[in-house]
């Protein structure tokens, strides 16, 4: 079982063009409030970003947010966090929000989106941490980036276990309760490489 006190929750600086995007931000933020965890994100007040961020203020919620300062002085830092956490950079903006977080959420968003959840994902394979990952999964969004992630399994690229360890949800709630029951594989498995 994973002890959970905050969840970090990559996702877009733009809304999308669907409103299911922002009903799922939504959601998530309260998700997170009405658990009691502490909400970790990208520090934004702008697209899915603030979204999510006011809909756990909204519900009670406490909501951290980490802002390299060169985003900070384009003035698109949210001005009503629980804590705001300026950086020097997105490097140490993702250190620090990995170090903070007990799991990690991605919902609908673009290349940063993706970037920071392989990045983490890859540091859960690599056992540098033992902290669940996840995609929400709004309408479809990442049903062809799942179908790709199988053939990479299948393929031989991706240890079968490493693949189980990014949880897919359809609704928050069930992701955060899979985050809940998450048990990391044992070390051996997620450091093994496939000798050719």
């Amino acid at each position: 079982m994973t002890k959970l006190a905050s969840i970090c929750v990559y996702c877009g600086s733009n809304a999308g063009t669907r409103p299911e995007y922002a009903a799922a931000a939504k959601a998530m933020g309260k998700a997170i409030a009405d658990r009691g965890l502490t909400l970790v994100y990208g520090g934004g007040k702008v697209g899915l970003m603030g979204i999510l961020a006011d809909a756990c203020l909204t519900a009670g919620g406490r909501v951290v947010g980490i802002i390299p300062e060169f985003l900070a002085l384009k003035e698109v830092a949210h001005p009503g966090l629980t804590e705001m956490v300026v950086v020097d950079s997105m490097h140490t903006r993702k250190a620090e929000m990995e170090r903070r977080s007990d799991g990690f959420i991605a919902l609908p968003g673009g290349i940063g989106t993706m970037e920071e959840l392989f990045e983490v994902w890859t540091w859960s394979q690599l056992g540098q941490h033992r902290k669940p990952c996840g995609l929400l999964d709004v309408t479809g969004y990442y049903a062809d980036l799942n179908a790709f992630l199988d053939r990479m399994a299948t393929d031989g690229f991706v240890n079968p276990e490493h693949r189980g360890m990014l949880h897919v949800g359809e609704d928050p709630v069930s992701l955060l309760d899979a985050f809940a029951a998450y048990e990391a594989p044992p070390a051996d498995i997620r450091i093994k490489v496939q000798q050719t």
